[in-house]
């Protein structure tokens, strides 16, 4: 594919990620950190949530007005006077990340721009105005992530990463990474400080033993005991790297672990295609193969969840397939697929 293919829908998608992401380093510093804010208060995340689909759509919108928007959110609990102090705040941390402000009734609109309800023909963009409420609240790993889908295919994926820093091996330096690919033309970082963007590719290892699992924080969204299951299994001993958010797939996209397993907590739960577009192709990109716990491709043509998918596996193509035969064997010791 020609280097210039969707060059226009990755510049605007890097510029409206990053705009996105640093909207939410602020609400962090304004609300999390200050002292009015106790930890039961879950609102700076809701807050920041919506400031984050409203830049990005704001971005979308003025460069691509007839493409549709399958966002997390909707305006429905900023509208009326319920939803005045909140929509208020909304508007000036929004209005931040912009060059021309949004009014109280444009900002409520171009929240609603992300309701599309997804489907197998044409374009649209897949926006998580932040994955990983948890840890933005922890002041861990969080990701903005926007994905250009084009009949059922991802196309192009860019993520935000505020908080992971630009070098796992040192943990204590510079923060702030986007992860950044388009379908053939490879995967890349670049740090938020930099125009520089550097290729990346998953970790070459030679045998599963040198191996290492990324998982989720939250038990309640991957069956951690099996996945210590599966680990012995395939005789890898390194603890699992447990972090939130699309911060996984960037994370074993440049090498920092192997394997990303997010293994099924129920039989009628139902990923949305936002939690897993952009990474998956950058996984893809990056030379892994991103899969169900079946072996079979995600699917991202069925509205605005992976209907027909169960759960994620997430390797290097070299040894994806037996991850996969170990996954099976300890989710359906019985054979029975």
């Amino acid at each position: 594919m020609s280097a210039l293919a969707f060059a226009a829908e990755r510049a605007v998608a890097i510029h409206a990620v990053l705009a996105a992401s640093k909207v939410c380093q602020r609400v962090f510093t304004k609300l999390v950190n200050g002292e009015t804010v106790t930890k039961k208060d879950k609102s700076p995340v809701t807050i920041a949530d919506y400031s984050a689909q409203a830049v990005v759509n704001t971005f979308l919108n003025s460069s691509f007005p007839s493409d549709p928007i399958v966002g997390e959110e909707d305006s429905k609990d900023l509208r009326g006077d319920a939803g005045r102090l909140m929509r208020e705040k909304v508007l000036e941390l929004a209005n931040s990340g912009l060059d021309t402000p949004l009014t109280e009734q444009s900002i409520l609109e171009t929240i609603d721009r992300g309701t599309y309800g997804g489907g197998a023909k044409g374009r649209m963009w897949a926006l998580d105005p932040i994955d990983g409420t948890k840890g933005f609240l922890r002041g861990e790993q969080f990701a903005v992530c926007l994905a250009l889908i084009i009949d059922g295919q991802v196309q192009v994926g860019v993520m935000g990463c505020p908080n992971l820093p630009v070098d796992a091996k040192n943990q204590d330096g510079e923060k702030g990474c986007l992860f950044i690919t388009v379908k053939g033309q490879g995967a890349f970082q670049r740090n938020f400080s930099s125009t520089t963007e550097v290729p990346i590719s998953m970790s070459d290892i030679q045998s599963l033993t040198d191996a290492s699992f990324c998982e989720s924080v939250e038990s309640g969204h991957s069956n951690q005991s099996e996945a210590a299951k599966i680990a012995q299994l395939l005789g890898i001993t390194k603890a699992p790297v447990r972090m939130d958010s699309q911060c996984k797939y960037c994370s074993i996209s440049r090498g920092d672990a192997e394997v990303y397993l997010r293994l099924p907590v129920s039989a009628t739960y139902e990923e949305k295609i936002w939690d897993h577009a952009s990474g998956s192709l950058l996984v893809a990109e990056a030379g892994g193969i991103v899969s169900d716990v079946y072996g079979r491709p995600l699917d991202f043509s069925h509205g605005r969840t992976l209907a027909t998918n169960s759960g994620v596996v997430a390797a290097h193509a070299k040894i994806h397939a037996k991850v996969i035969e170990a996954v099976q064997k300890v989710l359906f010791p019985e054979g029975k697929l």
